[in-house]
């Protein structure tokens, strides 16, 4: 490696990863303790010696450039490798202790979660987590939760939300369900079929046009807030819903309705509140569900 290269330093880098993290540089200024013309400077400097422009200023917001934007995946990789060796240079993760909650899908709880979750109390011990599974969007800024597994990207501008995986949502029913009414190849075939929804259908039915279907509440002959309750239902053969591929994938009863059809993209987001740059445990956690949700 040609150690020259490198003319920046971890501060600075710190300094523009922050920043781009928390929106602004007096927030990031509060989140790292520092004062904001310190941190402007770390981020100038940044900027002056990678000979690039990084953030445009307008008044007192900022955006990131387009290099600003090519460079924020490899500075948060960065950042994350900054905290494991932080971590295993004083032995921290055997050692943090102390409760952090998390926020997901009852999907996600139910058949990502767990493996994760034990993964992790390997490395930390003493770390005790409470699993909130719900569909139910927790509010982070109120301490609802510590960390969201979501699939939308926060609006809010003091969260900090990380894409870590996308997947794609289907039309899936049972085989024997499929064997009854038969294999429909066009949405008119499939509009007289019994669908499955969440507790709110009316809600559901800008998903389904995705898929080329115009139904009303009327197709919906069950309705749950449940996820799995929806992946249960199918798997009986009672209707036709959405699910997502990574999950579906697992049963090989179901089958794919209207596989000619562009799936829907679902992202998977996590996030947390600012807390992640001052509490070791949240900081742990969060990283590991990054790494473990990533891979």
């Amino acid at each position: 490696m040609n150690w020259q290269t490198v003319t920046f330093d971890w501060n600075q880098a710190r300094a523009f990863l922050v920043t781009a993290e928390e929106g602004s540089l007096s927030a990031a200024a509060r989140a790292l303790g520092l004062t904001q013309p310190t941190l402007g400077r770390q981020v100038a400097g940044l900027e002056e010696e990678l000979g690039v422009t990084l953030f445009e200023r307008a008044g007192r917001s900022l955006s990131l450039t387009q290099a600003g934007l090519e460079l924020l995946d490899h500075f948060r990789t960065m950042g994350d490798a900054a905290s494991r060796i932080s971590l295993a240079a004083s032995g921290q993760s055997q050692a943090i202790e102390g409760q952090v909650s998390i926020t997901a899908t009852n999907m996600m709880a139910t058949y990502h979660l767990p493996p994760i979750l034990e993964r992790l109390r390997d490395v930390a011990p003493g770390i005790e987590i409470e699993v909130v599974a719900s569909n139910d969007v927790r509010d982070l800024a109120r301490r609802e939760a510590d960390i969201a597994i979501r699939h939308a990207r926060p609006e809010q501008p003091d969260l900090i939300a990380r894409l870590v995986q996308e997947t794609s949502a289907h039309l899936y029913a049972s085989s024997d369900y499929l064997d009854r009414i038969g294999r429909p190849k066009t949405a008119e075939e499939i509009s007289s079929a019994d669908f499955i929804g969440f507790s709110n259908p009316v809600g559901l039915l800008p998903v389904f046009e995705r898929f080329g279907l115009s139904l009303s509440r009327h197709n919906f002959k069950l309705a749950t807030e449940s996820g799995t309750v929806i992946l249960a239902l199918v798997r009986r053969g009672l209707g036709i819903s959405v699910l997502t591929r990574d999950v579906a994938d697992m049963y090989p009863d179901l089958e794919v309705v209207l596989p000619q059809n562009d799936p829907v993209p679902v992202p998977v987001w996590l996030v947390t509140h600012r807390e992640l740059h001052t509490s070791r445990r949240i900081r742990l956690v969060f990283d590991h569900l990054a790494d473990s949700l990533t891979a």
